[in-house]
């Protein structure tokens, strides 16, 4: 731990944060502890980051808003990269007429996101509305709603490789596909979406309609991961299988299906990443057995190394 510790402070003169619970940082509040928490401010400060923990072998992870990660109660046993609000910057560059083109940090959340959009009178980040988690785990999962996917909005990404270099992607050359943007082993700096001008009351409306629609139909007073399981390629939905499996309201521990949204897995209280865990292995085989379908995780399963 003391060379771990000396190489980490080589690599970052700024806060360390050791030992770091990443239950903090994750919207299911669970989570063992990190063995250390840095939160660079800018791209060449993440580049450089990436760049030094590679070369020396440490190991590291990326987050944002932590709105689809599952930590395990071991934690992580290695660096992880928070890109929050000092990782959060929005500018506006004009188009056309009737376009304009906005680069937004990694860091930044859909929510600030969303709003700035309102303020600013450009239309098509609508859906998006209430979606929890950061631009950039948005663009990476190819984050939708509504029939909407964000990869429909993006004109340029600029990634960082896993040696610390930056990687410029053309919107339409990205793969996107459901729940991911089909690029491996990059991490996305900042990204370019292509927005319209529009009108800012009819813009709000929208927002406000689909942020209430949210409300009555998922349990947003609790904590979650937002949708748990990818809808399978054909078929019913995911929750509507979940729900049919008579699984609404199964629980361990403090971690339970929602009895409003099914495909919501929440925490009631104060449930372990392992509650977690054995719920959505009994989902995956109450389901399975049901309906044939074998459930994928929507959420990024972060576990302990096995011994």
């Amino acid at each position: 731990m003391i060379d771990f510790q000396k190489t980490v402070q080589l690599l970052w003169g700024g806060e360390i944060l050791w030992d770091c619970p990443m239950a903090r940082y994750s919207t299911l509040r669970v989570g063992g502890l990190a063995a250390a928490m840095i939160e660079p401010r800018s791209m060449t400060e993440l580049a450089d980051l990436v760049q030094g923990l590679s070369a020396s072998r440490v190991k590291w992870m990326v987050i944002g808003g932590g709105s689809n990660i599952l930590v395990s109660d071991q934690g992580f046993a290695g660096v992880v990269l928070h890109l929050g609000r000092e990782f959060s910057g929005i500018s506006a560059e004009a188009g056309n007429e009737s376009e304009v083109l906005v680069t937004v940090e990694a860091g930044c959340s859909l929510a600030r996101l969303v709003k700035w959009c309102v303020e600013q009178e450009l239309t098509g980040l609508e859906f998006a509305a209430g979606i929890p988690g950061s631009i950039g785990g948005a663009v990476v999962m190819n984050a939708g709603a509504w029939g909407q996917e964000i990869g429909s909005l993006v004109q340029k990404v600029k990634a960082v490789d896993e040696q610390g270099g930056f990687v410029e992607y053309d919107g339409n050359m990205i793969p996107f596909r459901y729940r991911s943007w089909g690029v491996a082993d990059k991490l996305v700096a900042n990204v370019t979406l292509k927005l319209k001008k529009g009108s800012r009351q009819e813009i709000e409306t929208t927002c406000h309609e689909l942020a209430r629609q949210r409300r009555e139909t998922q349990p947003l007073d609790k904590a979650s991961a937002g949708s748990f399981f990818k809808n399978p390629s054909s078929g019913p939905a995911a929750g509507k299988l979940i729900e049919d499996a008579g699984l609404k309201g199964q629980r361990v521990g403090d971690a339970v299906v929602s009895p409003q949204h099914a495909n919501f897995l929440v925490n009631v209280g104060h449930a372990s990443a392992s509650d977690f865990l054995e719920l959505m292995r009994i989902v995956q085989e109450k389901v399975k057995a049901e309906s044939g379908i074998w459930l994928e995780p929507e959420v990024q399963v972060i576990a302990a190394p096995q011994n």
